[in-house]
């Protein structure tokens, strides 16, 4: 029985917000900041290199890289987020010129949803009522973005540098407390690999040993690879 006062429907749950503009860019300048300049330190101290070297390769490699993380970026997003632009701007035309081919594009793509052909006529007509409403619905059916939250690319410029120079920075804590051998600058790089690939799966609802560990592996690799080459380079007399 009615009571006569209609209420809001509760909201049970919330999502995280899957498609913003800084965690993809944040999560791997972090991650390709870490491996590296882990990897870069690896080569070098495997190389001979003295702690000055090393220290200067290291924030090299941290500034060299935030940046262009950062470049990369702002222009990945910004082409990106330029060509969705402009086939809005074509399905805005084309729905100008062509109403009743786009009205019945978009009945078709209801009908695929399951919807009976009487009722996707009705809602798509319903929908394209509103020339604003129209765009955004085609946008959103045809092409499969929303145009009300596209990616910002000073965010993501921003994400990367940030995110690039902080996990940069985590394999030269050791140096930075004086000590230049392979093993602490390892030690200290294991840790934050395992810590950061955790971090990262609690976000994406995965196991936090599968994220750690598979990023500690990944890691620990590339160091070692870099670790051989010089290692070999110095010892051959070539650096």
């Amino acid at each position: 029985m009615s009571t006569g006062t209609e209420h809001e429907p509760e909201i049970h749950h919330a999502h995280r917000d899957a498609t913003g503009g800084w965690l993809r860019p944040a999560t791997f300048g972090a991650m390709d900041g870490m491996v590296s300049n882990f990897a870069l330190l690896a080569g070098v101290i495997g190389g001979g290199a003295g702690t000055h070297a090393q220290v200067l390769t290291g924030l090299a490699g941290l500034a060299a890289g935030a940046c262009s993380m950062a470049v990369g970026e702002y222009t990945s997003v910004s082409s990106q987020t330029e060509l969705i632009r402009a086939e809005i701007a074509t399905e805005k035309r084309e729905l100008a010129e062509n109403p009743d081919e786009e009205l019945a594009e978009l009945i078709l793509v209801y009908r695929s949803k399951g919807l009976r052909q009487n009722l996707a006529t009705q809602v798509a007509t319903e929908l394209t009522r509103d020339s604003q409403t129209a765009w955004r619905v085609h946008a959103r059916e045809e092409l499969g973005i929303d145009p009300d939250d596209l990616p910002s690319p000073w965010v993501a410029a921003v994400s990367s540098f940030l995110s690039f120079a902080f996990g940069a920075l985590v394999p030269m804590i050791a140096l930075l407390f004086g000590s230049s051998t392979i093993l602490w600058v390892a030690v200290v790089s294991a840790v934050g690999l395992f810590v950061c690939g955790g971090v990262v799966s609690r976000l994406t609802a995965t196991p936090v040993w599968f994220g750690g560990g598979r990023q500690l592996l990944l890691g620990t690799v590339a160091a070692a690879v870099t670790y051989g080459i010089g290692t070999l380079v110095g010892g051959a007399g070539l650096a």
